[in-house]
């Protein structure tokens, strides 16, 4: 059975993932910190890269905080899913800079499945949701993810989709 929460979960996982996209065309590059303070892995290339800032984990964990009780959950839930969403792009971002990715280049999985896995699984516990709603609401993300991506790009908001 489906979570009644997982529409929600998701709408979440989006805000958080597209929060940084809309800062940044606001802002342009002020305060636009990368997190890895320009710092190269061992085997050369960037820890993170430019693209991820100080600004845009802090920009999507405060809003994806202040959306969720609009939405019918905690401001808890909200820091988890803004907070993991976050952790989940930046690995993402790690794993893509080594196997020799450039900062914003796609890769359709890597993209998508971190940063809407790390925040379903940890609503695990607080919201009572299967690893069936997980499944599901992971692959809901992607799918949306993709058609979103090409939203945000007619908008002028994102490089290329994929």
């Amino acid at each position: 059975m489906l979570s009644p929460d997982l529409p929600a979960l998701i709408f979440l996982v989006l805000l958080a993932n597209g929060t940084p996209l809309i800062v940044q065309k606001v802002l342009g590059h002020r305060y636009s910190q990368p997190i890895d303070g320009d710092c190269r892995f061992i085997d050369g290339w960037p820890l993170l890269g430019q693209a991820k800032t100080l600004r845009g984990v802090a920009c999507a964990i405060v809003v994806t905080t202040a959306a969720a009780p609009v939405v019918g959950l905690g401001w808890k839930i909200g820091l988890l899913v803004g907070s993991l969403a976050m952790v989940g792009d930046l690995f993402s971002s790690f794993v893509k800079r080594r196997l020799g990715r450039t900062s914003s280049s796609p890769i359709i999985g890597i993209d998508q499945i971190p940063e809407s896995l790390f925040p379903l699984l940890a609503c695990t516990g607080p919201l009572s949701l299967t690893i069936t709603n997980v499944a599901i609401g992971v692959a809901i993300f992607f799918v949306g993810e993709l058609l979103v991506s090409r939203l945000l790009y007619a908008f002028d908001l994102r490089d290329p989709p994929y």
